[in-house]
């Protein structure tokens, strides 16, 4: 056996290993990197070409965006506007069958769009609604269900962080302008798909209905959500347009967010230090994660696991259909157990190269590759919404599993929808040019 397949083997070898052993994903992957490198210390430079790789990594300026972003996500959570979107979503929808379910989804939907992140989303919205759903009837593991799902969607509604770490794990081959225009369709049909469900639930057991609000009420809501709301179309629009870059927009959206929680009077001046601080905490993990990940990214490339994966899975299997269906089914394991960020910069050399060979633009693998990774999010054994989700209900993880599995299905087969109809995902991105 060469010391290439020895390496490979000792690689991955130890790096699932040491997750078993519950060593925190970003120590397991620099621990198993270094590893793999001593045993081809004759072959490679020194031990120092983790540290160049890992400062080299997140030396990029659209990675600037990320920690901005997560300073405008937490002002936004703090700031009231989760309960302006959730106002705005309860006058629209509330007095249908299950109203307060679709309210949950639509809320989690617009603030996981606006802020970004899908446990900000989940803290933020499942916080406000579950004992308001538990009030009208529905049990607490079905609104943490429904709270943990539709947070998701926020993964794929721009601006999202991890569309801008997929867009450097790329290489370039897709950019963030299109990515976040390309997100808009699958998030949205995703969160139309869990209404659909929750539809279903609610005739079922009869639901409570809630009182029809009156249009100028809608309207006084709408009011009260608009500017939350505006941040969308500068964010996006703005970065589509060619005005600013992602990360110049991202900058924008913590000025923006500030000005309207201060103005809305939500947030006081004495709150920012700790805001600043739990979002310095988040950039930190996120960013220790990106640094080992692309060194074992660099690894990858040295000892050609891409072009090897590709090689196998083109000559083993000859029906690209097959090839996507067994790419998908790899990431669903991954996610199951590693964190979006790190498996999106490791498995992206991987398999980006795979699906380009048979004629997946690789804007449309990213978001394949996010909603995939966000179903992840929601299972054990390391599902950070899962865990944040329940938390937040006040029910235990175990007892959630169950009423989850339906929803889970759900997303299984918007992900399908969306790896082979690739239109839901490039028709926007064509129509304007990206």
């Amino acid at each position: 056996m060469s010391i290439e397949v020895i390496s490979i083997l000792v690689l991955f070898g130890s790096f699932f290993i040491l997750l078993l052993l519950k060593v925190p994903v970003a120590y397991s992957i620099g621990i198993s990197t270094t590893i793999s490198l001593l045993l081809n210390i004759d072959r490679m430079p020194g031990l120092t070409t983790i540290a160049q790789r890992m400062l080299t990594g997140i030396d990029s300026f659209a990675l600037l965006a990320i920690p901005f972003f997560v300073l405008a996500g937490e002002v936004m959570k703090q700031g009231g506007i989760a309960n302006r979107l959730i106002n705005f979503a309860k006058s629209l929808v509330a007095s249908l069958p299950g109203g307060l379910a679709y309210v949950n989804v639509l809320a989690a939907m617009l603030f996981g769009a606006i802020s970004g992140s899908a446990v900000a989303a989940a803290s933020a919205i499942g916080s406000i609604m579950t004992d308001r759903m538990e009030e009208e009837g529905y049990p607490r593991t079905f609104s943490a269900s429904v709270n943990i799902t539709a947070s998701t969607t926020g993964l794929l509604i721009p601006p999202s962080n991890v569309l801008i770490v997929y867009a450097l794990a790329s290489g370039g081959a897709a950019s963030v302008a299109a990515l976040f225009i390309a997100g808009y369709l699958p998030g949205i049909l995703l969160g139309l798909a869990i209404i659909g469900y929750v539809a279903y639930v609610a005739v079922k057991k009869d639901f409570a209905k809630g009182e029809r609000a009156p249009i100028s009420e809608i309207w006084t809501h709408f009011r009260k959500a608009f500017f939350s709301l505006l941040l969308l179309v500068i964010v996006v629009g703005g970065i589509v347009a060619g005005i600013f870059t992602a990360t110049e927009a991202s900058v924008i959206a913590v000025f923006y967010a500030t000005v309207l929680a201060l103005i809305y009077g939500d947030i006081k001046v004495k709150d920012f230090s700790p805001i600043l601080l739990t979002s310095a905490k988040t950039t930190a993990v996120v960013m220790f994660l990106i640094c080992t990940s692309m060194a074992m990214s660099w690894l990858f490339s040295f000892e050609s696991i891409p072009a090897l994966m590709s090689d196998f899975l083109l000559t083993k299997f000859s029906n690209p259909i097959v090839i996507f269906l067994i790419i998908n089914v790899i990431l669903l394991v991954v996610g199951t157990f590693m964190d979006m960020t790190p498996a999106i910069l490791i498995f992206t050399p991987i398999f980006l190269p795979v699906v380009t060979e048979l004629g997946m633009h690789p804007v449309h693998f990213g978001i394949v590759m996010v909603l995939n990774l966000s179903i992840g999010l929601c299972t054990p054994p390391v599902g950070t919404i899962l865990f944040v989700g329940s938390g937040i209900a006040g029910v235990s993880v175990s007892k959630v599993i169950k009423p989850l599995l339906p929803f889970l299905a759900i997303m299984i087969i918007v992900l399908l929808l969306i790896v082979y109809i690739p239109e839901i995902s490039m028709i926007l991105p064509r129509l304007f040019g990206l």
